[in-house]
Formats: structure tokens, sequence, C-alpha cells
């Protein structure tokens, strides 16, 4: 049987690191262009769409506040200052790291525990139903938002870098 675990952390974790792929590769791309990476930070598909660094910041928020209210915790409280890729490969860096101290039976019962909603007062979702129907999309809205914004400018990423990884058996 797949747990929430399963469904949420290893999945975020897997984004989260092909998501540092990309702004390394975005680094990288601006050094071959000869132009401030960070510049890319302000960057957006749509001028009423938040900005790029916004969007890697979010990413990371939903994985660990998806991961803290599925099991009952308080997630850490991580201030939106970055300006530099760098900084922001460190947010990332920070959230994996976060990641890594859940296990699976952290998650016993959290199909059933009733997750708060910010901003609705009385109102909440049960973990299941949160992860599946509100957090899942949220979290990959704001990875691929983050994923168009870098090939939008030019960086050279295709499917498999957005894939990344996928596991094989023999046949």
């Amino acid at each position: 049987m797949i747990s929430l675990y399963d469904i949420s952390i290893t999945q975020f974790k897997k984004s989260l690191q092909n998501l540092d792929k990309w702004l390394e590769a975005a680094a990288a791309f601006a050094d071959k262009k000869k132009f401030d990476a960070n510049t890319l930070l302000a960057a957006r598909l749509a001028p009423d769409q938040l900005p790029f660094s916004k969007q890697v910041q979010i990413a990371c928020d939903q994985a660990k506040f998806t991961a803290a209210r599925l099991t009952g915790k308080q997630p850490p409280s991580n201030p939106d200052t970055e300006t530099t890729l760098a900084e922001l490969r460190t947010r990332v860096a920070t959230t994996l790291a976060y990641l890594d101290t859940y296990k699976p039976e952290d998650f016993n019962g959290a199909e059933e525990r009733k997750v708060p909603l910010f901003g609705q007062k009385d109102k909440g979702m049960r973990g299941l139903d949160y992860l599946r129907e509100r957090q899942i999309a949220n979290f990959y809205f704001h990875v691929v938002t983050t994923y168009a914004i870098l090939r939008h400018n030019g960086v050279d990423l295709g499917k498999a870098d957005y894939i990344g990884q996928v596991a094989m058996v023999d046949m």
C-alpha cells in the first residue's frame, strides 16, 4: 500500500532536487551568455504573476507545510529574503534537509487527520483530501511555473530535466 509519505515526501524531494539542478543550469546559462543570473529572480510569464523567486519560495513552503500539517508538526519559518540564485539554492537545500527529517511512520493516521486551512476559520480538510485535492496541485503549480520561467528565458532545459530520474526495472 502506498502511504502519504510516499505520495508527498518522496515526490516533493525529487522535484526539489530537480529544481535545484535547474537553478544550477540557470546560473551556468547566465554565465555563458554574460548576464547577471540574479536578474532571473524578477522574471515572470505574465505581468500579474508572481516572480521567479517567489515561485521557488512557495514551492519550498508548500513541501514543508504539507509535511508538517499532515503529521501534526510545526514547520520551520523561512523569511522570503532570497535575492540571489545562490540564496534560492540554499532555500531548496534547507527544505530538502527538513523533509529528510520525516519517516514513513510519521504519517501514520495522516489520512484522517484534520488539517486546518489558512484563512478559513473553523474549516479544514482530512489529510488525504488535503494532499490529494490541494497540496499536490499547489506544489506542482509552483514547480512547473519555475521551470517554465527558466525555459521562457532561454535556459536549456527539457522534459527529462523536469521529470528527472525514474525507477526502471528489467523486463
